[in-house]
């Protein structure tokens, strides 16, 4: 089983229960600088020494903004709903013994447990793009998973603030519902996608839905950040399961279970791979050099390219060493490639191998490339997140590569990849 190393503030020392993992997509194991504190690409969810959960208790219908002040200056969590510039409702949240809680959001401020940013597509560069104006709220969701077996984890939309406040204001989308209780919508949303049949070779791809402050199911709204919510969905729940996506409008989580995990492969199953096909002496097929993938470090870094580093022709999957003929675009030398092999004409990019062992839904060899990126990995986990749409922007939806979240190629998700053996 991956294990992680400790996480600071929610693993008690001797043998710790885990109830899962996030891990965000579009990272090949590490942010680009390096995972430092509470930002980083994965986060283990352990039980906390002493629980931190809590539920809701007294709902107080207030007039002024000065008594929802008062309320809120109590020490407790709360949510507050503002109905209009007279009316408040908020809703006083107390302990919960039996639940531990976790927040994810942009802000470093202490509430937040898991620090995420927008992840900028295909960024393989050692640096970090700035992004001048995240979509990622601060506070953006909260996991709240049960202490006691099965050790249920559950999501809901906007996190307690460092006052211990939810505070949905009068432009948020809220309403009462038949049973009396408010809930409401964050700006710009909490999606959530479950696979149908878990996270295995048979999976698919299910549907994404919209999860409200309290943990409602609900259709998608027109757009990211409309007024009016979309449907409840009555026989769907927030309940997290091995291989559900949440999308924080910015950056798409992962949620691994502690038991999917341990049927994932590990770092060293994926370096044995590695080995295995550097051990077989793959050739170029035109120069005859011998190839070689690069080590697992500096697949995740995607520094600088290696003499023997596996190049691709995508269109029809044939593997070589660098070369620099057959160019049919003086513009973009690498988009339109003739292979030697076959003449089909496509991208040529290099090869590297996929290090985030929580994308496999397998533990077969690592065979398929993504269409354009050239990240490398089992055929099944290929297949699977080329079927995958994830959100993009405020009402669009494509498959990404899950190792650096470059948009796949609408025709051609994936490539099979076509070997040489040595001559001698």
């Amino acid at each position: 089983m991956f294990s992680p190393s400790p996480e600071e503030h929610c693993a008690p020392s001797k043998d710790p229960v885990k109830y899962g993992e996030l891990v965000v997509l579009g990272y090949n194991g590490s942010l680009p600088n390096g995972d430092r504190g509470r930002r980083k690409s994965r986060f283990a969810l352990y039980r906390r020494t002493k629980a931190n959960g809590v539920k809701p208790s007294t709902v107080h219908i207030l007039n002024t903004p000065q008594a929802s002040k008062a309320v809120n200056c109590k020490g407790q969590h709360s949510i507050s709903y503002t109905l209009s510039r007279n009316q408040t409702v908020v809703v006083e949240y107390s302990h919960d013994k039996d639940t531990d809680m976790f927040q994810i959001g942009r802000s470093t401020e202490s509430p937040i447990d898991f620090v995420v940013t927008d992840t900028v597509s295909g960024s393989q560069e050692g640096e970090e793009t700035p992004i001048t104006q995240s979509t990622i709220s601060r506070f953006a969701c909260r996991v709240v998973c049960e202490r006691n077996p099965p050790f249920t984890a559950r999501i809901y939309a906007a996190g307690f603030d460092s006052s211990k406040n939810i505070f949905l204001g009068e432009k948020a989308a809220k309403w009462k519902n038949p049973d009396g209780h408010m809930d409401g919508l964050t700006t710009n949303g909490v999606l959530v996608m479950h696979p149908r049949g878990g996270f295995t070779e048979e999976s698919k791809p299910g549907v994404w839905r919209e999860i409200s402050v309290c943990g409602d199911v609900y259709t998608l709204r027109e757009t990211r950040s409309a007024q009016t919510r979309g449907k409840l969905v009555e026989n769907e729940s927030n309940v997290l399961q091995d291989g559900s996506l949440v999308d924080l409008c910015g950056a798409t989580l992962l949620w691994r279970t502690a038991d999917g995990l341990f049927h994932t492969p590990t770092q060293k199953h994926l370096e044995a791979l590695r080995q295995e096909i550097n051990a077989a002496r793959p050739q170029c097929p035109v120069g005859l050099n011998t190839l070689a993938f690069p080590s697992m470090q500096r697949s995740r870094a995607l520094s600088s390219l290696e003499d023997k580093q596996p190049w691709v022709y995508l269109a029809c999957g044939h593997v070589h060493g660098y070369h620099n003929w057959g160019h049919r675009s003086e513009q973009e030398p690498n988009a339109l490639r003739e292979c030697p092999m076959c003449r089909a004409v496509g991208p040529y990019v290099p090869l590297w191998l996929g290090c985030e062992p929580a994308f496999y839904v397998d533990v077969g060899a690592p065979t398929h490339a993504f269409v354009p990126c050239g990240h490398v990995c089992s055929e099944k986990s290929a297949k699977y997140w080329a079927e995958i749409p994830l959100p993009h922007g405020t009402h669009a939806f494509h498959a990404a590569c899950p190792f650096c979240a470059t948009q796949l190629n609408l025709t051609q998700g994936c490539s099979k990849l076509i070997f040489q053996g040595p001559v001698d």
